[in-house]
């Protein structure tokens, strides 16, 4: 891919513009922000990381969407982050105007680009970003599920003290306290987790999971997570850039799938060159069905406070 662009130069959009560059998954990244000489800053000083970490991938800040022309792929982290007490719902009407403004941009540059959703509430945000652009849903897709899921694997690799890369995990949803750990479909090493932990260890895991995100909001009293958000975006793109055909859990606008239509929700998607390249149906037990109806009801009740 010859250019990916990052929107937003905060804490999570710099460490995705690095973790793409250090990965080379295209020639060039650029990363736009409105605060002057912040990408620009930002990107030179990664460009001059190159030479150590070893990557050839050109790093250029800017404010002007033109110099994002062309881009393939947008990372879209722009907007306010939550702070202590705020929930993502909070920001729906400050970050949609922010969201549709990018859009603008990125439909008018870049008509043929796919959008990675970051930002919060994902799932609204990628509806914006979809309905500002009328790109098909193909192209906008939200990060949610992978950093969710990466949550829920890591508490159960801490809770039994073994890798990470032992343990497979899914969780659906909205990108909330609403989401959905789907308990059936965890193994560690092939073995179910209901054989390794108790009924109810398993449920302070998936409430743990639930809260994630406000725990550490909660302990860095300024700010929010950046680093496992950006991980996942990262993993998308590279899914994409590579044409990897991976299936991983990401916000998808569903059109018939799971009994729901006309919303963003975390599903097991297909990411290749395409983008959305298919949405995978798991077959959920009757309270998981519900749970996830429930969750796509509280994406709808947000959906509901976008004026567009």
């Amino acid at each position: 891919m010859d250019k990916i662009t990052v929107v937003g130069a905060g804490h999570v959009g710099a460490t995705a513009a690095q973790r793409i560059a250090e990965r080379e998954l295209a020639r060039e990244v650029v990363v736009v922000d409105i605060l002057e000489g912040v990408p620009q800053g930002k990107a030179l000083d990664q460009w001059e990381s190159a030479p150590v970490e070893g990557f050839d991938t050109m790093v250029t800040g800017a404010q002007d969407y033109e110099e994002t022309a062309g881009s393939g792929v947008y990372v879209v982290t722009a907007g306010l982050a939550r702070k202590p007490g705020m929930s993502r719902d909070d920001l729906v009407q400050k970050n949609t105007a922010i969201i549709r403004s990018v859009s603008e941009e990125i439909a008018r540059y870049s008509p043929n680009a796919i959008i990675v959703m970051v930002t919060n509430p994902l799932d609204v945000m990628a509806y914006v970003a979809k309905a500002v652009t009328g790109f098909p849903r193909e192209r906008v897709i939200g990060m949610a599920g992978i950093l969710d899921t990466a949550r829920f694997r890591s508490f159960i690799a801490m809770e039994l003290n073994v890798s990470v890369e032992d343990i497979q995990a899914l969780v659906l949803g909205g990108h909330g306290d609403s989401m959905v750990p789907i308990v059936s479909t965890v193994s560690v090493g092939g073995i179910p987790l209901t054989q390794l932990l108790s009924a109810e260890r398993i449920e302070a895991l998936v409430q743990r999971t639930r809260k994630g995100g406000g725990e550490i909001v909660k302990l860095l009293g300024t700010g929010s997570a950046y680093y496992a958000p950006s991980a996942g975006a990262v993993q998308m793109v590279e899914a994409i850039a590579r044409d990897k055909k991976r299936v991983l859990p990401c916000a998808a606008w569903l059109e018939g799938e799971y009994g729901l239509d006309g919303l963003f929700l975390g599903v097991p998607c297909k990411l290749g060159a395409a983008g959305l390249e298919g949405v995978i149906e798991v077959q959920l037990s009757e309270s998981e069905r519900e749970a996830l109806g429930a969750s796509a009801e509280a994406v709808r009740g947000t959906m509901e406070l976008v004026q567009l």
